[in-house]
């Protein structure tokens, strides 16, 4: 069985964080494993408070993980803190990890930023080139391409800047600020699109999330990246058209809509 580790924040609510990449590998056919970077409290209508992992701590994770079941594929999802950026960054290095997806959670769907200037300068310096493909929205493709995005050809301009000035694959979301869920793969100097039928459902909570963890899912299998983007594409699809609804905010998606259950 091929295996995947998520690196990211808890949710107690189980719509994002650690909780929707388990749930999504799980449902992809691999076997997921974690190493926690934040405990936090949060529902389907805010986050209410965090208490951040030490760097020894996520050290201690990472290792005690990746020396007993190696992972085919690592997804990064929230990281605040620059110490805990570098960790992750020297782990990656010091055992040459594989098909690593780097979800850049650094802006809200609000336009609010969740991680200080300073650590997405360590992001950018320290991960995103150690990456075989980031998961930039609107908001966080605008940062990292010092530019704003406000049509499909900006899209294209800031995939390009940002995959020429990182070395890595660039899968950047339509969505925010767009009336579509197209997704623009830019990698290698080749652009690919991705079309996607948007779906009436206000329930979105982790969709960045579940999205690249089934990236990261696929590349385990043994996908090239155009498949593994198409395939967790049409996974993310099908989770949100369940139109699954609970809690009194935006709602989580049913990771597990084409899971049986009959045992």
């Amino acid at each position: 069985m091929k295996t995947a580790l998520t690196i990211a924040g808890s949710d107690s609510c189980g719509g994002a964080g650690i909780q929707a990449d388990i749930k999504t590998m799980t449902a992809n056919g691999v076997y997921a494993m974690s190493a926690i970077t934040a405990l936090t409290a949060q529902n389907t209508t805010g986050v209410t408070g965090i208490m951040e992992a030490t760097p020894s701590f996520l050290q201690e994770q990472l290792t005690d993980v990746i020396e007993d079941i190696w992972p085919d594929a690592v997804k990064i999802g929230m990281v605040s803190s620059c110490s805990l950026i570098e960790v992750i960054a020297d782990t990656i290095e010091k055992y040459q990890l594989k098909n690593v997806v780097v979800d850049t959670v650094m802006v809200a769907t609000s336009g609010a930023k969740l991680i200080s200037d300073d650590a997405i300068t360590t992001l950018k310096e320290r991960l995103i080139p150690l990456a075989t493909v980031i998961t930039p929205n609107i908001p966080e493709a605008e940062v990292l391409a010092d530019m704003k995005i406000t049509s499909p050809e900006d899209m294209v301009t800031a995939a390009k800047k940002i995959s020429e000035s990182y070395g890595c694959a660039v899968l950047c979301k339509g969505g925010h600020n767009m009336n579509d869920a197209n997704d623009l793969l830019y990698r290698n100097g080749e652009t690919k699109w991705f079309y996607g039928k948007r779906i009436d459902n206000p329930n979105t909570h982790g969709t960045g999330c579940t999205l690249s963890s089934a990236i990261a899912s696929n590349l385990a299998k043994g996908m090239e990246l155009d498949e593994a983007v198409e395939c967790a594409k049409r996974y993310i699809s099908g989770a949100l058209a369940a139109m699954l609804d609970l809690g009194k905010g935006s709602g989580p998606m049913n990771h597990a809509f084409a899971v049986e259950g009959n045992y």
